[in-house]
């Protein structure tokens, strides 16, 4: 071998192994780029999952109720209008001042009434409803907790923690070990988190009414944005003439599809709030506004699929006879509808997840009473994550949480739904 030969041997070897180590270096990169992903993609799980988990479960404390009529202010013969008026909270304060008859100030008075949720005159309320003869008897009840003495015995506040820090004070951490060790706690499934609207007591707030909300909203949604945005692109590719018109069109589809949410909030605000004066807070508003920000997905995903179709499929249902409609409506868009439906439903969890453009058309109101319909005052499950995420109370920190958990799992299915109709309609 000549020595020019050998120079130029060892130069590409030499070439080569810095080749070979810039791609190792690059895939090196590229792992340690996708670990850092996972990485953050656990620490974001794991605090949701652990923070929203306790919201869950409830606490419960074993009380025994004596239902005087004296403090009730009803006896048994009472209508049901006049029991729903019966001082209960008078009959609850009673009964923890016998359990712990050595509580005698009137600011520990105050601390023993806090260890049991407002909510639980209500629920003896509905009981004696049912049954008036529990009037003039006492009775064992298992009566919610207040969220910060559930936090307590949730293990959310510590007593190392300084008193003046907390709101949970020392004196209630023994009487609720008190009730603890003699059996009087027990934690059960929170069914109040799925059946109540929003409160302002953490304990008894629920997502029902905003769950019923967001489900009003994504219906009028699917309903405009579908058939509109399908419509659209089946025009745009099959039949609409190629001038600068339809260039234009094209062009200010693929910008609106880049256009901040929170400016749809506004033209809902000044379109159809203003000008239309259609009901402010309400699903069919918030369908409408979430339909013209889901439209241009729909139509850019659609038109894909449509491109995306064998043009020997158009030329054989046109040499068979077929019209150009038939062609579109028998063949075309049967063989692109698992894209089409792949696409409207991404769009659809997009929509989901939305909460700007919703608080421009006063979609943040409290709402405690569940919608019965598109046009009553309503909010959605981003809204109310948005609402407790902005509480100072403890208690709806975990609500928040769970509620993300709540969301985060539609979006799973949502998106499990779109890979499943994908792969049936591709074996069809």
């Amino acid at each position: 071998m000549s020595k020019d030969a050998f120079k130029n041997t060892e130069l590409i070897q030499a070439s080569l192994k810095k080749r070979y180590a810039r791609e190792r270096r690059f895939q090196l990169f590229g792992k340690l780029a996708v670990l850092l992903g996972f990485v953050f993609l656990f620490i974001l799980l794991f605090d949701i999952v652990s923070k929203g988990t306790p919201a869950f479960t409830q606490k419960q404390l074993q009380i025994a109720v004596d239902f005087d009529p004296d403090k009730l202010g009803v006896d048994a013969s009472a209508s049901a209008e006049q029991l729903r008026q019966a001082n209960f909270n008078a009959v609850i304060k009673s009964s923890l001042r016998d359990m712990f008859p050595e509580v005698t100030s009137r600011g520990d008075k105050k601390r023993l009434y806090r260890l049991v949720s407002i909510g639980a005159e209500y629920a003896l309320r509905d009981r004696v409803i049912e049954d008036p003869s529990l009037i003039g008897q006492r009775k064992d009840f298992w009566l919610l907790a207040h969220s910060e003495a559930a936090g307590y015995l949730k293990g959310q506040i510590s007593r190392e923690l300084p008193e003046v820090e907390r709101k949970v004070k020392d004196i209630q951490m023994d009487w609720l070990d008190q009730l603890r060790d003699k059996g009087l706690t027990k934690s059960s499934f929170n069914t109040l988190f799925f059946l109540e609207g929003d409160s302002r007591e953490p304990e008894l707030a629920g997502i029902r009414a905003a769950l019923q909300g967001s489900f009003f909203t994504l219906v009028v949604t699917f309903l405009l944005a579908f058939p509109i945005g399908v419509f659209a692109a089946v025009y745009l590719e099959e039949f609409a003439p190629r001038n600068r018109i339809t260039d234009l069109i094209e062009i200010n589809i693929n910008n609106l599809a880049a256009v901040p949410s929170i400016v749809f909030g506004l033209l809902g605000l000044a379109v159809f709030i203003n000008f239309f004066e259609l009901p402010r807070s309400a699903p069919l508003v918030g369908g409408i506004v979430l339909s013209l920000m889901t439209l241009p997905t729909i139509i850019i995903t659609s038109r894909a699929s449509i491109q995306a179709v064998s043009p020997s499929i158009r030329e054989a249902a046109l040499g068979v006879g077929a019209s150009k409609i038939q062609t579109v409506f028998h063949h075309v868009l049967p063989v692109a509808m698992p894209g089409i439906l792949t696409g409207s439903i991404i769009g659809m969890a997009q929509a989901l997840g939305e909460s700007a453009p919703l608080l421009m058309i006063g979609m943040v109101a409290f709402i405690m009473e569940v919608p019965g319909g598109v046009t009553d005052p309503s909010t959605v499950l981003p809204v109310q994550i948005f609402l407790w995420a902005d509480s100072p109370e403890r208690g709806f920190t975990e609500k928040t949480s769970a509620a993300i958990m709540v969301l985060m799992g539609f979006l799973i299915v949502m998106n499990a739904l779109a890979i499943y109709l994908r792969r049936r309609f591709e074996v069809k």
